[in-house]
């Protein structure tokens, strides 16, 4: 049996070195010479006409090699931003209408970034102001101010499973609530950026910090009206994305438009406050929901009905909220399920994906309604949780709303995170303090079910070749955004060609290396993309074997394979006149193989269902009724990736993922003022958990193979951001006694429900 060596092995992550002394270089750090810089002169309203645009001053500014906007750009007219059929159309600039706070109205290359910004504040815009909405609820209604003239607000809309009102009608206990997500920043260190220069033939190169190389190159061949071969895609090292990076903007079909306008190279570094102000925002929704049990706490019937805030403009946004819907069953076998996802549109920027990507928000829905059902019968929420959990023996399971649960045991990480954060004395405290006085204190619970792999059935490219000199190359799709990549799918070559993983060396993120590719998002990495280098690696083995029998003129059963080396026949069997000595034989080394036979490689595309990695995180917390602070004094996360490839990886990816997970619960919030205008323009006005803030973390695990796979991989690394929000609030709630407290939990808001408690 193959014995793998590099599976489930901490290694150190080969790529940091040059990410940690500043050799990686990022799109800011290239040097192209007779690169144009971008600025683009922004929206400062949220909704409103377009009376004029008046660039004459920005042109004489000193730099300024153009400035343009809709009406100045003729190679302009009809570009959108690609999107699904039937979606209102993106302009590249704002054409006739404003529509989102910080929307591009005009852009200006100069020869630095300075000085195309001092030329974009000296355009004058005159703009009339129209009403505007940024709340999805009073945005679907019927008399709320439309975006687009020929469509209302409400861009889609989808319904899981059956109403269940025969069953709320009837049952013992019926829960009801509403919740806010509310819309959050995916604040990466490195925000959008690319460098686009054109060839001589009017081909492309473009070098952009983003997650899906292949995707993007399409978007700018369908945008532009050029064959995808002509349009060579690069990812650098890469600053994070955390999903918002992994599509098209209108800034990026801009910049590569005016590099075969300009015949020049074009960059776009997108800063700080630009972000704040127009870069894409994550989650916002708002959920009602209903949950009807008998009186022990069984799980009748669960409903979810989301308004979900897609910005000004449908793009994948209206994707996102389709996997609250779902996914809004999480752990538990409940036999009527009915969801209700509206996509609408609003005077904000465009949301997106963001780290989880719909299942946080489902899993937060969820999970703080099952303990207000817990409170409500007086029951202990742990209890109630293992009474409605899908069991082990129920695998593969069949969710209400269409979804295929393939193996866990939800059980068995509950039980683990309780027995690690000492769940009986947390309460046992609680309860003394609550009789004779003291800071509360809280524990709560969520038991979360991720869904990872992308949309169902969507593949990834995985290629292995063996070169002359001994080593290997693997060429994978998937596209790093800091996730250890090049680590991890070393040590799946490595271990399945049982070679050094020295001696893998991974390529990615470019389209000229990579013929095919589809995305790293949706924790799908290692799930897919591993077990496509795994059946690539597989692959070239057989591929080997055939070429090293027909080369010894023996049969592929006479030639064997271990560490690399291709044996033939066994010790006293004479080789064949191939010019050899005629002792016995004793193998061939792959790198000796090609060298004697030709280049090898074996590439795959290989497809794999939706996995369903699962945990339960517990978070004991402590509160200070004067203040209104929340201290988290301890938090525990039990997950379940299936088989793990590199551990050290997917902790660090665990710490991150908390880390921002913590960030929705306690801190961040995209805040709009009554001017429908974001609040904040610095880091100074949204609040990002530091270092400083993160508190005791156990990070636990249990397995259960992905039985869909070779590799056994499920998908790792959102997991923090699905369970840690609801955990927070429910062990916060349990401290003040109370139902609910919306997010982010303040210290005023946590001051305020101090109050009302007592």
């Amino acid at each position: 049996m193959q014995t793998l060596r590099y599976i489930g092995v901490p290694l150190a992550r080969r790529e940091d070195r040059d990410l940690v002394t500043g050799r990686a270089r990022r799109v800011a750090d290239l040097v192209v010479p007779g690169t144009l810089e971008l600025a683009f002169v922004r929206a400062p309203v949220p909704h409103a006409l377009i009376h004029g645009i008046d660039l004459a001053a920005a042109r004489e500014q000193p730099g300024v090699a153009g400035v343009w906007s809709a009406a100045d750009l003729p190679y302009l007219a009809g570009r959108t931003v690609p999107a699904e059929e039937g979606a209102p159309p993106w302009p590249l600039l704002a054409t006739g209408r404003v529509r989102h706070p910080g929307e591009p109205l005009a852009v200006v290359a100069a020869d630095t970034r300075a000085r195309a910004e001092d030329a974009a504040e000296s355009v004058a815009l005159n703009l009339e102001p129209l009403p505007f909405t940024t709340d999805p609820v009073t945005g679907a209604a019927p008399d709320a101010p439309r975006l687009f003239d020929d469509r209302g607000n409400v861009a889609a809309e989808r319904v899981f499973g059956e109403p269940a009102d025969d069953v709320f009608a009837s049952a013992p206990v019926v829960v009801e609530a509403a919740y806010r997500e509310q819309l959050l920043l995916p604040t990466s260190l490195e925000p959008r950026a690319l460098l686009v220069e054109p060839g001589p033939a009017g081909d492309l190169t473009v070098w952009v910090s983003h997650q899906a190389q292949h995707r993007l190159r399409g978007a700018l061949a369908r945008a532009l009206a050029l064959d995808p071969e002509r349009i060579r895609v690069v990812v650098p090292a890469t600053g994070g994305a955390f999903g918002a990076k992994s599509q098209a903007y209108p800034e990026y079909l801009v910049a590569a438009l005016l590099a075969l306008h300009l015949r020049r190279p074009v960059r776009w570094s997108e800063d700080r406050a630009e972000a704040m102000l127009a870069g894409p925002r994550g989650r916002g929704q708002n959920q009602r929901v209903r949950l009807a049990a008998d009186a022990e706490g069984t799980f009748l019937a669960y409903e979810l009905l989301v308004d979900a805030d897609i910005g000004a403009y449908p793009h994948i946004s209206a994707f996102v909220p389709v996997m609250t819907g779902a996914m809004s069953t999480g752990a538990y076998r409940t036999p009527r399920v009915h969801t209700r996802v509206r996509c609408v549109l609003t005077n904000t920027a465009p949301t997106t994906s963001y780290r989880g990507a719909g299942r946080p928000e489902a899993a937060y829905a969820l999970e703080r309604t099952v303990d207000r059902l817990a409170r409500r019968l007086g029951l202990d929420p742990a209890e109630v949780r293992r009474r409605n959990f899908v069991r082990p023996d129920q695998f593969p399971y069949p969710t209400p709303t269409g979804r295929t649960y393939d193996s866990g045991d939800y059980a068995a990480t509950l039980d683990k995170a309780l027995a690690a954060v000492g769940y009986d004395e947390v309460r046992a405290e609680r309860a003394r303090r609550r009789e004779e006085g003291g800071p509360p204190i809280g524990v709560g619970i969520a038991t979360y079910v991720e869904r990872s792999g992308g949309p169902p059935d969507s593949d990834e490219f995985g290629s292995v070749e063996a070169c002359a000199d001994g080593t290997f190359v693997a060429r994978v799709g998937s596209t790093s955004t800091g996730q250890g990549h090049f680590t991890a799918f070393a040590q799946v070559v490595a271990s399945t060609l049982d070679v050094d993983v020295d001696l893998v060396r991974v390529v990615e993120g470019d389209t000229g290396e990579v013929p095919y590719g589809f995305a790293t998002f949706g924790s799908r990495s290692m799930q897919v993309g591993g077990a496509a280098l795994w059946r690539a690696a597989e692959s070239l083995v057989a591929t080997a074997r055939l070429r090293c029998a027909d080369l010894f003129g023996v049969g592929e059963e006479d030639v064997s394979y271990t560490g690399g080396r291709l044996l033939v026949g066994a010790p006293g069997i004479q080789g064949p006149q191939i010019g050899l000595n005629t002792g016995p034989l004793t193998g061939l080394a792959l790198g000796e193989l090609v060298a004697r036979t030709g280049p090898l490689r074996c590439d795959e595309i290989y497809a794999a269902p939706q996995a369903f990695p699962y945990g339960t995180h517990v978070a004991v917390v402590e509160i200070d009724p004067d203040l209104g602070s929340v201290h988290v004094r301890q938090l525990v996360a039990v997950d379940d990736y299936g088989v793990v490839v590199n551990p050290m990886i997917v902790d660090g990816q665990g710490y991150g993922s908390i880390a921002q997970g913590l960030g929705q619960a306690l801190y961040e919030q995209a805040v709009i003022g009554a001017d429908g205008l974001p609040h904040a323009s610095t880091l100074l006005d949204y609040l990002l958990p530091t270092a400083a803030d993160m508190p005791p973390i156990t990070l636990l695990e249990t397995v259960t193979p992905n039985p869909n796979t070779p590799l056994g991989a499920k998908g790792a690394g959102e997991a923090g951001c699905i369970g840690i929000p609801p955990a927070v609030v429910n062990a916060v709630c349990d401290a003040l006694g109370v139902d609910h407290i919306d997010m982010p939990l303040t210290p005023a808001a946590v001051w305020a429900a101090t109050r009302a408690a007592t």
